[in-house]
């Protein structure tokens, strides 16, 4: 089945997006506040970076939030919490030898999809990720990569939900390649 009727999946990266490894932007939130950490961020200092409001702004979302890292099943245990966030299905990884550009989360997340529209939310996505995914997905995709030195901001969540919602220039399927605000969506051409 190719899941074209059903909501789109989210695939959600943790380091980088949710956890960003920089400072905070001039005016932004500070990094490490006891005032904003979530609950439990005592126990490790990198949960105090997570921003408790992407919970609220992930779940408004309209797609099927997934995890797509390397925190496995402990993001549900540990990551959701901290943002208000529900028990969400996990991508698993198989054990891969592949070298090469592309990502080793790319082939797994097309496949996860079966078909379904979806959007990625990685710090590490690249054109090759786009080139693939545009090959190899028959539906329509979102590869948005978020800068890991702020993480997710009102912009990333701007485009993430024009896309989602059918509007702007990288709603529609779209051949690859097409650049907007320095993000490619990625689909067979209409």
């Amino acid at each position: 089945m190719s899941g074209a009727g059903e909501r789109p999946l989210l695939f959600l990266d943790v380091d980088g997006p949710l956890i960003p490894f920089g400072a905070p932007p001039p005016g932004g939130r500070p990094v490490g506040s006891a005032a904003t950490a979530p609950a439990g961020a005592g126990e490790n200092p990198l949960l105090a970076r997570l921003n408790p409001q992407h919970g609220r702004r992930l779940s408004g979302l309209a797609c099927d939030l997934v995890w797509a890292t390397t925190w496995m099943a402990d993001a549900n245990e540990v990551i959701a919490p901290g943002l208000g966030l529900p028990t969400l299905p996990v991508v698993e990884w198989p054990d891969s030898d592949e070298d090469g550009p592309l990502h080793w989360k790319t082939r797994g997340l097309v496949e996860w999809a079966a078909g379904r529209s979806f959007v990625w939310v990685d710090d590490e996505i690249t054109e090759v990720d786009r080139v693939w995914v545009s090959t190899h997905h028959p539906g329509r995709a979102l590869l948005h990569r978020v800068d890991p030195r702020r993480g997710l901001t009102d912009a990333d969540f701007d485009i993430i939900g024009d896309w989602l919602a059918g509007r702007g220039p990288v709603a529609g399927r779209i051949a690859p390649g097409v650049c907007v605000s320095g993000e490619h969506a990625v689909g067979p051409p209409a």
